[in-house]
């Protein structure tokens, strides 16, 4: 029979609500938080190691959906307790506990693939929305892999979670101590650095993108550091109409990400 936990004081739930408050918490046991029901069906079954849900998730869900978590610890928790771990105003009633994904170098440079690597270099990104929303852009206009300085916003929070609709298990990535050092690595492996920039001299649709190519996006208030946009091969622009200045972050990745794909879809057709 399942465990059934009522109480919100219970020292297994005060861990779950620790576990989704704190990120220190979180990469010291590597084990993060996955709510809903979405979000839960599409987590690989060989991360997630216990499963919570409400007795009224159980009694709507399909047989299908109840068979996927026989296998894993199952408890249930009260209306109360599911409020009290989740981070969403309207808890859909399942969560998981799942173990955070890693990724070799390898894997990040899409070694073993046929195209050439595709990456995204996130110097400070702050937004949980906008890192979600570049996860599930890169994957969907087929990048490689994306390094994360340690000043961006920490991947494994409920919020990114939810933004990435599962592309966290999916998309390679690496969080990173020296940018500019990973640049030169990038640049001895035949990759070229973009750093997208108001001061750049050529436009990105004007840029060959079929080799090694790997785009800096910088901090939403501040953009990219002086030092890591000297340590770029080349700065970028985006051409704006209007008076617009700058495009949001995760906007700006997904342009010049889409552009890469498109060049290397022409090259493939000719």
């Amino acid at each position: 029979m399942p465990d059934r936990i009522t109480s919100v004081s219970n020292a297994r739930i005060r861990r779950l609500v620790e576990l989704r408050k704190k990120a220190r918490l979180r990469r010291e046991t590597r084990l993060f938080l996955i709510e809903g029901t979405r979000l839960c069906a599409d987590t690989p079954e060989s991360f997630i190691t216990e499963v919570y849900a409400t007795e009224d998730w159980l009694r709507g869900a399909s047989d299908a959906e109840r068979a996927r978590y026989s296998g894993f610890p199952l408890t249930i928790v009260s209306e109360e307790v599911m409020e009290k771990v989740s981070d969403t105003e309207q808890p859909q009633g399942i969560m998981c506990l799942a173990q955070m994904p890693s990724w070799t170098r390898e894997q990040i440079l899409g070694k073993g693939q046929e195209s050439e690597p595709l990456l995204l270099i996130l110097e400070d990104v702050r937004d949980p929305g906008n890192l979600g929303t570049i996860f599930r852009t890169a994957e969907a206009a087929g990048a490689t892999g994306i390094l994360m300085s340690r000043g961006t916003v920490d991947l494994f929070n409920p919020k990114v979670v939810r933004a990435t609709m599962s592309a966290i298990f999916r998309m390679p990535f690496m969080i990173c101590d020296d940018l500019c050092r990973e640049l030169e690595t990038l640049r001895g492996d035949g990759i070229r650095s973009y750093a997208a920039h108001l001061g750049g001299t050529r436009a990105y649709d004007e840029l060959p993108l079929t080799g090694g190519s790997a785009f800096l996006i910088g901090n939403e208030a501040n953009g990219l550091s002086e030092k890591l946009t000297a340590a770029a091969d080349e700065k970028i622009i985006i051409p704006m109409a209007g008076g617009a200045e700058s495009l949001n972050a995760a906007m700006a990745a997904g342009i010049l990400l889409f552009e890469a794909s498109r060049q290397r879809r022409a090259a493939v057709r000719k």
